[in-house]
């Protein structure tokens, strides 16, 4: 298969949707069934997000997804994206700032503030159900007619303040399901009423401070209906909380492009909103500005800091000719930059991209919690009813009975289940995306747990793919040492633009100036310098130029090309006089992150089209020993698929086109973000910086993600396999399962906040 081919893979249509109501995994599963009934549509449903990402063919209508969300008793609104900057009036002004998110997006992140909705009823139900605890349970506090004061003040709780709980199970029941929000809804409307309906038919139960509910074998439960409602109002409001802070790393990424950019058109500048820039649009950015969106710099030079976008927290030098990141800060000097990509189709817009789509996906290992969750709340109602029964049948004792199947009810409610795979993927790859690391989707995660081999492409991945001159070496016999014969070169390749020549100039701190210049492509470069005739290429050229080049010369040449450099003669005044050698640099956190790999578990690959000279002697600067040299492009996946083969679950990391297949191929594939947009487009991860440390932090946060969410799925699977049978057996007080219903989400939440502190181990070491 073609990488062509494997990049087409994809749905006619891919819709994006906002819902409303979902509470539970039993809501996810539901709305999840009720899309999968359209031919040809499958959907994705995320909690935390509460959103969907549907994959929908052609002959399907937005209409019709939409309405079969509503029609399941959720609130559906389709994702609209963002107009293109064509789109708007030059006079507009959209504070939005998003760089091509779009406010539907940012609509959505925001809506995960419904902690702001419950604080109310929160508030209420925790003031009203403290008296009513209080008089409930301690009889020195009891007065008479106490029954119907603490009836009065648990009336609000179990009706306003409950009300989220209420209306879900209404309009689920309306539709013939059944969620979280029934089992809370029975429960405490249960215990609330079958309390009122024994002070009605009792009225003078409680006449007597002396009683403390258990006379005349009366038991109310009012203070069980309000402290459970609090108890879960608690829940949710920290729930709510947690998952806006989960999705805070996303949010930070959308916000960080510029707002403004000084446009220059008729030479003036023109200060306009950022997301109003147009492909070709050429701008200014001053020292401690950001760069408005991606381009390349036209004039001027500076360090440009990219580390919120990349990690990488060295600045890096910016010439004319260079590419810019949007949003990445100028610390320097002045740039003119012209505008290369605008709006949706920026490094920073697909970043966003990138990480929403991972956040919506579902990892497989989440395929378990939603079969039990689709069958989970019937089971329960039906285990509640038999724990009534059953009560009844031996001991008769109708308080006992009801108690019980209260609070298996209220210990049952699956939160902590829906929340398990959710809340740890929308962290976890909120924090890759803080360090410059995109998960594409949750199916990595569960590659990176069984990868056992990593292929490194070594140019551009392993090395900086730049030539930096090794050193010089004067031929015996001349009168011109190393340092002259520097100069005199890098004088001469200075006015060339070749990657040679940029090399040895980079090299000579002053060179000296040249008069005469003239080059040949792939030859070399002649000119005069300090008054002596120079000739800087390869053998043909000096050849060309009249220079005869005797054996020990040849000898010098062959020896550093058997060593793996790039050699080129120099020649003064007709003779040739020395030899300069160059070699790809080694970038400086490849050796830490081999080490790193092999700590991980990953054996070594080195994969390039270099000689094995040149293999072998980067092989060995960084530690690995497995090399694959002398391989072209069209050979990678071949390698990649001999390794497979071999019983090699393979991971490859590259930045090229060359690469792209191979990535495809492989059963893990990472990109370099300082490589092509194909490769990047090929790879399951995508690391934005050039270092390769950062691949292995990319594989370890994928890999702590996934430990996060066993640990939430196993927690939560134990609290539902405990609490169950311990509730039946009557000895759980629902007031204590509503506490602890409620701790179990806010723990699995709390567990998955952790990976927001992550740090790759080792990674002061990788820069």
């Amino acid at each position: 298969m073609t990488t062509e081919e494997l990049l087409n893979q994809r749905p006619a249509r891919v819709l994006e949707l906002d819902i409303e109501g979902m509470t539970c995994a039993s809501c996810v599963g539901r709305v999840e069934r009720k899309l999968g009934r359209i031919e040809g549509v499958s959907a994705t449903v995320n909690l935390p997000l509460e959103s969907a990402v549907v994959q929908a063919p052609d002959h399907v209508t937005d209409e019709q997804v939409v309405e079969a969300v509503n029609s399941a008793g959720y609130r559906a609104r389709l994702r609209r994206p963002a107009p293109a900057p064509h789109a708007h009036d030059a006079g507009e002004t959209d504070h939005d700032g998003h760089a091509g998110a779009g406010p539907a997006h940012e609509d959505h992140m925001a809506h995960g503030g419904t902690a702001a909705d419950l604080r109310p009823r929160l508030i209420t139900a925790a003031v009203l159900s403290l008296p009513v605890l209080l008089i409930s349970m301690v009889p020195a506090l009891q007065f008479p007619q106490w029954g119907w004061a603490v009836a009065a003040l648990a009336t609000p709780v179990v009706t306003w303040a409950a009300w989220p709980f209420h209306r879900a199970a209404a309009v689920n029941a309306r539709h013939g399901a059944s969620t979280m929000d029934t089992l809370v809804s029975i429960g405490v409307s249960a215990a609330y009423l079958f309390s009122l309906t024994e002070l009605l038919l009792n009225p003078a139960a409680t006449a007597d401070p002396g009683m403390d509910g258990m006379g005349d074998g009366v038991e109310l439960y009012f203070e069980v209906a309000a402290v459970v409602v609090t108890f879960l109002l608690l829940g949710r409001w920290l729930e709510a909380g947690a998952k806006a802070r989960a999705s805070s790393a996303l949010r930070a990424l959308l916000s960080l492009g510029a707002r403004e950019a000084a446009v220059l058109r008729d030479g003036r500048e023109l200060m306009v909103p950022a997301e109003r820039l147009a492909v070709g649009d050429v701008f200014v950015v001053r020292p401690g500005e950001k760069v408005a969106t991606d381009g390349i710099v036209l004039e001027g030079r500076s360090a440009v800091d990219a580390s919120l976008l990349t990690g990488e927290s060295v600045p890096v030098e910016t010439g004319p000719g260079d590419t810019v990141t949007g949003a990445t800060l100028n610390t320097s000097g002045r740039l003119i930059v012209e505008a290369t990509r605008v709006g949706s189709e920026t490094t920073l817009a697909q970043m966003g991209r990138l990480v929403s789509q991972a956040q919506s996906g579902k990892a497989p290992i989440a395929r378990l919690a939603d079969r039990i969750s689709a069958v989970f709340v019937p089971v329960v109602l039906g285990i509640a009813v038999a724990t009534f029964a059953l009560w009844m049948l031996f001991s008769g004792d109708l308080q006992a009975a009801f108690t019980a199947a209260v609070a298996v009810l209220v210990i049952a409610c699956p939160c902590a289940l829906g929340l398990a795979t959710p809340v740890g993927l929308l962290t976890g790859t909120g924090r890759g995306a803080q360090l410059g690391i995109l998960i594409k989707g949750p199916q990595v995660l569960e590659d990176t747990r069984t990868v056992d081999t990593i292929v490194l492409d070594k140019t551009g991945t392993v090395t900086t793919g730049r030539l930096s001159l090794a050193h010089v070496r004067a031929f015996d016999g001349r009168d011109l040492d190393d340092d002259v014969l520097l100069r005199l070169a890098a004088a001469v390749e200075a006015a060339s633009e070749h990657p040679i020549a940029r090399a040895i100039a980079e090299a000579a701190p002053q060179p000296a100036p040249v008069t005469g210049f003239e080059s040949a492509p792939g030859g070399g470069v002649r000119g005069t310098v300090e008054g002596r005739a120079v000739v800087v290429g390869r053998t043909g050229w000096l050849e060309e130029n009249g220079i005869d080049l005797d054996e020990a010369a040849r000898a010098a040449l062959l020896r550093e090309q058997e060593a793996g450099n790039t050699a080129v003669l120099i020649a003064v005044e007709g003779r040739a006089a020395g030899i300069l050698s160059l070699q790809d640099t080694i970038k400086d956190s490849s050796a830490a992150a081999v080490a790193r790999f092999r700590e991980l578990g990953l054996r070594p690959v080195l994969l390039t089209g270099d000689n094995a000279a040149v293999a072998a002697k980067v092989a060995a600067a960084v530690g690995i020993t497995d090399v694959h040299a002398d391989v072209l492009p069209s050979r990678k996946v071949e390698v990649v698929r001999e390794l497979q083969a071999g019983g090699a679950t393979v991971a490859m990391a590259g930045d090229g086109v060359n690469d792209a297949a191979a990535l495809a191929q492989a059963d893990l594939g990472i990109a370099m973000g300082s490589g092509t947009d194909v490769a990047i487009e090929a790879a399951d991860l995508t690391v934005m910086g050039s270092d390769l440390f950062q691949v292995a932090g990319a594989i370890e946060l994928s890999r702590r993600t996934l430990a996060t969410i066993k640990t939430n799925l196993f927690w939560a699977f134990f609290y539902n396999a405990v609490g169950i049978p311990v509730a039946a057996l009557g000895l759980l007080n629902p007031m204590i399962a509503g506490a602890a219903m409620a701790a179990s989400s806010v723990l699995v939440v709390a567990n998955s906040l952790r990976l927001r502190r992550f740090t790759p181990r080792g990674a002061a070491a990788g820069r």
